[in-house]
């Protein structure tokens, strides 16, 4: 499989963001709007999980819908939290998954987002698992080092034959909500890394992995990140809050 067959995939980050009628109005907007896609990109929205059960409504079956976290525990004593089990009662089909934000803020790390990968794909929905280097990790020239520990300890927890269930988004964590992104050489540079481990865990079927780039992902710079052989989607966080801005980041994004 060759970069260009690999079809583009773009999600919606929402993060804290729209209540409940925001959420469906908006993913109507979305529906709407994919016909003029005609199956040369996909989309996702990862909504507030109290929103969750209006998307999937809203969605009608047309528009895949995403969770942005998962506890890797089915049960128990963690109060505030929710399982893979809950999300797929209410129709989600991706678990996004290692967020910067939430590895920042929430203590998520390597072993539990491994674990939460884990728990995903066993409960049958679809990880978007991501890893990213901090602004002062890449100035002292680190950024390899931290990349390939974290894509390590996320295929430790996938099997080869699960392959093209993973998506992974590498998002430089310096590039998050600062209106700054990567160059499209800087990309690609990391995502050539994370392809080549990948070949080394999944060997040929490394090629069917989507690879999203996310940082400030606008429609007006998407077309030059996509036009890297190994840049394969977009994670959008503040451009994907309103539906005509995600749409057309998507429209862009085709190659």
């Amino acid at each position: 499989m060759s970069a260009h067959s690999r079809i583009p995939f773009v999600c919606g980050n929402w993060k804290l963001h729209h209540g409940r009628e925001a959420t469906g109005a908006q993913v109507r907007e979305l529906v709407a709007g994919l016909p003029a896609l005609r199956d040369r990109a996909r989309i996702a929205v990862a909504p507030v999980v109290t929103c969750l059960a209006v998307a999937v409504e809203a969605a009608a079956g047309k528009l895949p819908i995403a969770a942005q976290n998962v506890h890797f525990a089915e049960k128990g004593a963690f109060t505030g939290e929710w399982s893979v089990g809950h999300l797929k009662e209410l129709g989600v089909s991706y678990v996004i998954v290692g967020h910067s934000e939430r590895r920042a803020l929430f203590a998520d790390n390597d072993e539990t987002v491994a674990k939460k990968v884990r728990a995903v794909l066993d409960g049958g929905l679809l990880p978007i698992a991501c890893i990213g280097e901090t602004e002062s990790q890449r100035e002292n020239g680190k950024t390899k080092h931290v990349v390939t520990e974290e894509i390590e300890a996320i295929l430790a927890a996938v099997r080869p034959d699960e392959a093209d269930r993973l998506t992974l988004a590498y998002e430089p964590v310096w590039a998050i909500g600062t209106g700054k992104n990567a160059s499209a050489q800087q990309a690609q540079e990391v995502h050539a890394l994370i392809r080549s481990l990948l070949k080394k865990h999944f060997g040929t079927k490394a090629e069917v992995v989507c690879i999203q780039y996310g940082g400030s992902v606008k429609p007006d710079n998407v077309a030059i990140l996509m036009a890297e052989p190994d840049v394969d989607g977009a994670l959008v966080g503040g451009a994907s809050l309103e539906a005509k801005s995600l749409l057309a980041i998507a429209q862009n994004a085709i190659r």
